[in-house]
């Protein structure tokens, strides 16, 4: 018998072999993983040694899951102000970052510190706002005494004056 083959085929005695190899469920399939392997079972079963049958070839293992990116971490900035009171009604106050000051000794009124302490929370406006309240007593009582002590020196001026 004669059979034509194109020049660049080899011939074969496998007729109508397919390409793809179609796998059987995993419970009724013998797993060869290569030629050498499938030979081997029968080489030893003519040497009388006993026939351990093939072991399954693991699967792949599956990826590890990606890790999930780091929370960004919010950078905080530390600022301290400092607002200080005098008894005279006097406020200053100073900016810190840090260890150096951006800004110190600057007057305030205690108006914008009143402002400013309900603004940042209502816990900070009260104590704040009876100091304010205290210093403002004290200067209606100084007023009171110099206003005492003017119109004397009116009535002592006056006095010479006659």
């Amino acid at each position: 018998m004669t059979v034509d083959t194109f020049a660049g085929e080899a011939q074969t005695d496998v007729v109508d072999t397919p390409d793809e190899v179609i796998e059987a469920p995993a419970e009724t399939a013998e797993v060869v993983t290569s030629a050498a392997d499938a030979a081997a079972p029968e080489d030893s079963a003519e040497s009388g040694e006993p026939v351990e049958p093939a072991a399954p070839v693991a699967e792949k293992p599956k990826k590890a899951p990606a890790k999930k990116a780091a929370a960004k971490k919010t950078k905080t900035l530390e600022l301290t102000l400092t607002v200080t009171g005098t008894a005279d009604g006097e406020w200053k106050a100073e900016l810190k970052q840090g260890n150096s000051y951006i800004a110190k000794n600057l007057l305030v009124a205690a108006a914008a510190v009143s402002r400013a302490a309900k603004e940042l929370h209502e816990d900070l406006s009260g104590p704040i706002d009876e100091v304010i309240d205290a210093a403002r007593e004290q200067q209606a009582a100084k007023v009171a005494a110099l206003e005492a002590e003017l119109e004397a020196a009116r009535k002592a001026l006056a006095e010479l004056d006659d």
